[in-house]
């Protein structure tokens, strides 16, 4: 599995408009990270997964979290144990 993830994040970085991706577990600690996002985001982008969803009626669902700057958007969204973070530029 690890070479598999690798080679998503790897395959995710080849977007231009992508700058940093992180994957988490539920305990903030990191599975994978490239670019502007690092080890240091994990617990964070955690944390802020699991405030989304507890913001939400259905449990079952799974709320993208936006953080929106001048300068670019990060998207954080969990799937199962895991969370995904993608750090993008403004176009």
């Amino acid at each position: 599995m690890e070479s598999t993830l690798e080679q998503h994040l790897d395959d995710t970085m080849k977007n231009p408009a992508v700058v940093g991706v992180l994957c988490t577990d539920q305990q903030g600690h990191n599975l994978g990270c490239r670019g502007s996002l690092s080890d240091e985001h994990g617990g964070v982008v955690s944390v802020l997964s699991k405030q989304a969803a507890a913001l939400t009626r259905d449990p079952t669902d799974s709320p993208t979290v936006c953080l929106e700057s001048d300068s670019g958007n990060i998207l954080m969204r969990s799937h199962g144990t895991i969370t995904v973070a993608v750090h993008k530029i403004a176009s």
